[in-house]
This record gives structure tokens, sequence and C-alpha cells, in this order.
């Protein structure tokens, strides 16, 4: 293996990867180049916006590349033009071809923010707070042609809390993401990390979230619906409608009890939140956000939109 430091290129694009970028360039080897998605238009003013990835390069002067393309022999060769040992990939955001796969002589590796081969494709993360799982954990894996497929270099992972949301998860395991990159990398260099192939047959699927995933189904159990709520906190955030308008909601607690009623009939409303009945169980929200409105504490909510045990929370 190349004597450090190494030449690194690095493809991120989300919040997620800064982290990974960050100890990268504070570390024993040298980013070259950093490859990210093009600008897109974002908010109600639909104004051109870099990625997170994108603003770190610039402020550490790094070049940073947006191609459309990256399949293409031009931009292939614009990479080789760096020499470099490695590439890195963090949540990029594209399926990368065997012509850059073999690019260099150490090849690609990725961060993955799961335990694979649990929770493959683009939202592990929501998908392991949406599923339940008791731990969760980042792969450094390398990289072959499929999603999420390549042998495993090196896990690590964690215990999520009681109320962990998918956001708050995302920031532990980018944190964790970036401290376990550096460890596969030195591991890597001096020869004491070998990969291993992942067991196939135990994969899931962790395909990208849409909106319309958050409506809420009231006629499931209550600690499915408490998993979806925290797995789509922030985005796309669950939600059902409220006397004909949407209403967003936050910080659900499992509340034990059976209430005959049927399933999103609200049973309470008061400071302690919106105890709504399910197939199962019932649902304490603590936090709504309403239609055109910031997020709020259900207590200040009520203060506006005072609402009566009875009232029916429906999925339209």
């Amino acid at each position: 293996m190349p004597k450090q430091p190494l030449r690194i290129i690095f493809m991120g694009t989300p919040d997620f990867g800064v982290p990974s970028l960050q100890a990268l360039t504070d570390g024993p080897d040298e980013v070259v180049a950093i490859v990210t998605q093009p600008d897109r238009r974002k908010g109600r003013g639909k104004k051109l916006a870099p990625p997170p990835v994108k603003l770190l390069g610039e402020s550490l002067d790094i070049p940073v590349l947006q191609p459309t393309k990256i399949r293409t022999e031009e931009f292939r060769n614009g990479l080789l033009s760096y020499q470099p040992d490695l590439i890195v990939v963090t949540a990029y955001g594209r399926i990368l071809p065997p012509s850059l796969l073999e690019l260099t002589p150490m090849g690609c590796i990725n961060v993955h923010g799961s335990l694979l081969p649990l929770h493959r494709g683009a939202a592990p993360i929501q998908w392991s707070v949406i599923k339940g799982d008791k731990k969760t954990g980042v792969t450094i894996i390398r990289m072959n042609e499929g999603m999420d497929t390549g042998d495993i270099l090196l896990k690590a992972d964690i215990i999520p809390s009681p109320e962990e949301t998918a956001g708050t998860l995302f920031n532990k395991l980018a944190q964790l993401g970036s401290e376990t990159l550096l460890r596969a990398i030195q591991g890597l260099k001096d020869g004491t990390i070998a990969a291993t192939a992942q067991e196939h047959e135990q994969a899931t699927e962790a395909p990208m979230l849409k909106k319309s995933d958050g409506l809420i189904d009231w006629s499931k159990n209550g600690e499915n619906l408490e998993c979806l709520v925290r797995g789509l906190d922030p985005w796309p955030s669950a939600f059902c409608f409220c006397e004909g308008k949407r209403l967003r909601l936050f910080r659900p607690e499992v509340v034990y009890k059976e209430s005959g009623a049927q399933p999103g009939t609200l049973l309470q409303a008061d400071k302690r939140g919106l105890l709504v009945a399910c197939g199962e169980n019932t649902l304490l929200i603590r936090e709504v956000q309403p239609e055109g409105k910031k997020r709020m504490m259900v207590e200040a909510f009520l203060c506006g939109y005072p609402l009566k045990p009875g009232t029916l929370l429906s999925q339209c």
C-alpha cells in the first residue's frame, strides 16, 4: 500500500458528509479534490443553494467539482489528473460506474449510515428508527457496482436513545462515521484490516422517503407509529388531518392502554399532549406543526386551536 500521506478524492453532498470531509482534512492524508452534486434551488424563493460539502471544501481552499454527468471520459480523466490513491464516498447521491470504482490503486470506500447488510439504500438512518432497531451504527465498505453491497472493512455501533429521531441519530452517525473512516483508512495503509463479504441473505432495503410516506394510519400499533413519527423527524415528518387541515406530528410517546375507540379518535387534549387511539394501545403527541405555522408544543397549539376529545384525526 502507498505510504502516507495518501492523495484522496472525496465525494459527498449533504451534511452527513461534512464530518468525514473535515476528519480527512484534519488527518495525515491530503484531500486533493472534492466531487459533489450541483447546486439546487431551495426554499420558497427557489434560490440556488450550494451543498454543505461544497461550502466546507471552499472554506478549506480545496478544488470542488460539481459534474452533471460522471460517466464521461472527460470527467474520469479530470479525476486522474489529481493522481489520487483513494476515493472516499459519503452520501454522494449517485451510483458510481466501474470507470470510477477502478480509478485509483486503493479503489473506492464508502461510509454508510447503517450496520450493513441492514438498510441498504438512500435513507438508512430514517429506516433504522422506523424499524425500531435496538442497535445501529455505520459501516465502511469497499464499493462495488451494487447498491451498498460491497465487502465490509469496518463497523461501529451505538445504542440509540428511546426518543431518538432521524435528525438526532443523523448527527451521531455522521460523527461516528468520520471516526470509523479514519480507522479504516489507517487499517488499509498498514495492512491490519481485511474486507469480508456481507451476509446478503440478511439484507434489507432503505429506499428514499416521500412526503406521502408520512401519512399516519391510526389503525396500526401505537409502538409502530411511535417509531414512524420519530423516524420521519425532521423530514418528511408524520402527519394527519385535523378538521380538514394538515397537522404534522412530533415527539410521540406510547401509552399502553386500550381505549375501545375508533383509531384516530382524540382521547385527550391538554398541556401533556394529544392522546390518540390506535389499532393497539394509544399514542401521545407532544409537539405539532399546524398547516402554515411553526412547530410548537401542544399546549401552545391548543391556545389557538382548542380541540375536544372525540375529534377524529383522519387521513384526508
